[in-house]
């Protein structure tokens, strides 16, 4: 029985020659150049023995279904967004915030919010110019006016933006306005769509599905990551549950389970779970100590106006109050809300 999949990790030389005689085999192979001489294969025993003679081969049987997004071959590592002065790095010491409004609604709105956020010590700005919406009559957003809005506030406050793409046939559109794309909870599984963003080699911010469970959200991630995008941040959402007290129900256990096992940077994102402003700050704080690398929150200088998400954003003054009690508790976690 041929294996599955194998990942070699080794030097240039050694790695071609391995991966060679695997795929004389018959073997579905891909090599990662790194600092761990790792192979992982599914249980076949004649197949182990026949790599143990190129040499010092680690041999992990039973190898995940998403052994690129596995820390078994890499150990945890940061994903940059932006470029040059203007990126941050998600996965580092900082602890980092990303914020905007829900939907971008209009140029005065973006101006107003994005500008606040960074005030107020946001790292990145988030804010949806494609709206999937529950229902057909509910705003949907701006479309490519949105993604030229967005730009022009990354352009203004030299901060990098994060937004959702909802099709493959606009991923060049969000990748010629934005720095990281957004796959939201409802397409966590629409595969066409995670392969096309994985094709960009842009960064790629992934939600949870909130009927999903982390093994299948790993699962996505290797979609991504298979397409040849290792740039991929994962986000935990909040997933449906009997509970009716909040929208969504905040695994944290994911979180702490995620950074166990993959390499692949966390977020939380307290707004969607909560459903409640009130109940975004105890969310975003729980996320930091358990191990999150930082949240996605949504803010809003006019709430009750808001045509998208304003009964769960937070009020400017509400996000400036979260950021110094994030601030003075992440160094009790090895954090700093310093821009990364």
């Amino acid at each position: 029985m041929a294996a599955r999949m194998v990942v070699v990790s080794r030097s240039a030389e050694a790695s071609n020659a391995l991966a060679t005689a695997l795929r004389n085999g018959g073997v579905d192979v891909i090599v990662l150049q790194g600092p761990v001489h790792a192979l992982l294969l599914d249980d076949d025993s004649a197949l182990a023995e026949r790599c143990g003679a190129f040499g010092d081969v680690v041999i992990h049987r039973k190898a995940p279904a998403w052994p690129l997004a596995s820390n078994l071959l890499r150990p945890a590592r940061s994903v940059k967004i932006g470029l040059g002065e203007h990126g941050v790095d998600v996965g580092g010491t900082s602890w980092v915030v990303i914020a905007g409004p829900c939907a971008v609604e209009s140029p005065a709105q973006t101006a107003r919010i994005t500008d606040a956020v960074v005030a107020g010590g946001a790292h990145a700005l988030r804010g949806g110019a494609f709206k999937p919406r529950t229902s057909p009559y509910s705003f949907q957003g701006l479309g490519l006016a949105g993604l030229e809005l967005l730009a022009a506030a990354r352009k203004k406050t030299g901060r990098p933006a994060v937004t959702e793409v909802v099709s493959a046939n606009d991923v060049d559109a969000v990748v010629d306005h934005a720095d990281c794309l957004q796959v939201g909870a409802r397409n966590m599984q629409n595969f066409a769509l995670l392969k096309a963003v994985g094709e960009t080699r842009v960064p790629v911010l992934l939600k949870r599905g909130f009927g999903n469970t982390v093994d299948e959200l790993l699962g996505s991630a290797e979609h991504i990551m298979a397409a040849g995008n290792d740039q991929v941040i994962l986000c935990e959402r909040g997933i449906r549950t009997f509970e009716v007290s909040t929208r969504f129900t905040l695994d944290v256990a994911a979180i702490a389970w995620l950074k166990q096992r993959s390499n692949l940077p966390v977020i939380v994102d307290p707004s969607h779970a909560a459903g409640d402003p009130k109940m975004v700050g105890p969310l975003a704080l729980a996320g930091l100590a358990a191990g999150a690398d930082g949240i996605i929150v949504e803010v809003h200088d006019a709430p009750h106006e808001a045509k998208s998400g304003g009964h769960q954003a937070l009020a400017v003054d509400g996000f400036i109050a979260l950021l110094a009690q994030m601030k003075a508790m992440a160094p009790a976690f090895g954090r700093t809300l310093e821009r990364p």
